[in-house]
């Protein structure tokens, strides 16, 4: 086991890891820029590291500080969490040359996983179901007019390095096309630094649904269930819940079996989730694999019981899964809201600023992830993120009656602040929603958002 563990990250998922490297008993280090220095996941570790200033790429995306502060306090392995440096292969091969374990997929797997053209190919060789389009990059605006006359409008646009749903637009047209084409690309070289893009058959109707997967670095591997992501906004995940309200067990278990057989192709190992869209027939297509914690991931722990940052803090020391298939029982109904500083009203624009006041709801089958206290300061430099509301129930009907209520306590003030609270109360009545039947334009067809 690991002597001590760096969390290489903020927030939410710093306090999430930092937890769970206690219950293990193993000494934690924080790291944090100078607008965290008075933040949770530092009062909460068993030492601190001032690795830079507020901008994140000076402090938390600077690989020398945080490989540095590692060394000096002795730490043998690093959790990355989610964002920042979660899925960059080149940090992962520096903490390997430096003695580090990296908790994550091997460097390989990452730049595997991370580059589309890369992915689908392994993917298609596994046997996974994909839409039709290009399988590597498109050279130019005639070019991606050629693929998208043979595929049919609407098309889609992807960042060969794209992830967490950006580097990705539509195009519903040949006249739309050529313009969406170019901007695509200089968005991708400006947020990934790397400006190949592919197309792709376009479902203006689908549900987002990602199995969550566990592998160890000794051949096996499980599946957790599914999360429905489908209530998003510009492709950002809003609402998560599990199961799906789409899938029965016959197909839950076709597009869980998928997923472990990608997994293993991959020759993944560690936390990770395979996102697939299924259309109104019942088909799903692979189309990404995220090699890290999620977001989400309290959703899957909420209805299959097993703890998934332990899972990868055991799994990247070397152990083996004392987990099969067979061993994982989903029971209830789980639903995960993320409550952010940003204002609905104003088209989601963050709003930073200081907490006055900071109550959020208990109770049963209430679970609440947090970095925030009343007084914390909500930086401007950093996701917007403030905390993650999940509730559990026997089935789905109560498991929103329970987030309804949930969300009904929450008590967020401070000078400027917005929460995205009063938008999921929307949402959450919305009879679309409640029926089950929300798919990923349900924003767009019913909120005008």
């Amino acid at each position: 086991m690991f002597r001590k563990i760096l969390v290489a990250n903020r927030g939410e998922i710093a306090v999430r890891v930092v937890r769970a490297c206690r219950e293990l008993g193993i000494p934690s280090v924080a790291v944090h820029s100078t607008a965290d220095a008075d933040a949770e996941h530092v009062r909460l570790a068993d030492e601190s590291v001032h690795i830079g200033p507020a901008p994140a790429r000076r402090s938390y995306l600077h690989i020398p500080n945080v490989v540095s502060a590692a060394l000096r306090a002795g730490a043998d392995a690093i959790h990355p969490g989610y964002g920042f440096l979660s899925e960059d292969p080149y940090f992962a091969e520096i903490c390997a040359s430096n003695g580090i374990t990296f908790i994550g997929p091997p460097p390989d797997v990452m730049e595997a996983v991370g580059d589309k053209a890369s992915a689908r190919r392994l993917m298609t060789e596994a046997g996974l179901p994909l839409l039709p389009g290009t399988a590597d990059a498109v050279a130019g605006p005639e070019e991606a007019l050629a693929v998208a006359g043979e595929l049919g409008y609407p098309v889609v646009v992807k960042a060969l390095a794209g992830g967490g749903g950006r580097g990705i637009a539509v195009a519903g047209s040949a006249a739309e096309l050529a313009h969406v084409y170019l901007t695509t690309r200089a968005h991708a070289q400006a947020v990934f630094g790397d400006s190949r893009v592919y197309v792709e058959r376009f479902l203006p109707v689908a549900r987002h649904i990602e199995i969550q997967v566990l592998a160890d670095a000794h051949g096996n591997a499980v599946h957790l269930g599914e999360r429905d992501c489908s209530v998003q906004r510009r492709h950002q995940k809003l609402i998560e819940e599990s199961p799906s309200p789409a899938l029965d067990d016959q197909l839950r278990g076709q597009i869980g079996e998928a997923a472990l057989l990608g997994t293993k192709a991959l020759g993944y190992c560690g936390a990770g989730t395979m996102e697939f869209l299924l259309d109104d027939d019942g088909r799903f297509w692979f189309m990404e694999m995220n090699a890290r914690i999620q977001v989400e991931h309290p959703v899957t722990e909420m209805v299959c019981g097993i703890d998934l940052v332990q899972q990868q803090i055991l799994v990247a020391a070397g152990a083996p899964l004392e987990l099969e298939q067979a061993d994982i029982n989903l029971r209830g109904h789980a639903v995960e809201v993320r409550i952010n500083a940003e204002d609905p009203d104003r088209q989601f624009a963050p709003t930073p600023g200081t907490l006055t006041e900071f109550r959020l709801p208990a109770g049963p089958g209430v679970r609440v992830d947090t970095h925030c206290v009343p007084g914390s300061s909500i930086p401007a430099h950093y996701d917007s993120l403030i905390a993650k509301l999940v509730v559990w129930a026997q089935d789905r009907p109560a498991a929103l009656n329970r987030m309804r209520r949930a969300l009904g306590e929450v008590r967020v003030e401070g000078a400027g602040v917005r929460t995205t609270v009063p938008f999921h109360q929307r949402v959450l009545d919305h009879p679309v929603f409640r029926s089950g039947d929300a798919h990923t334009d349900f924003l767009t067809r019913h909120l005008e958002v």
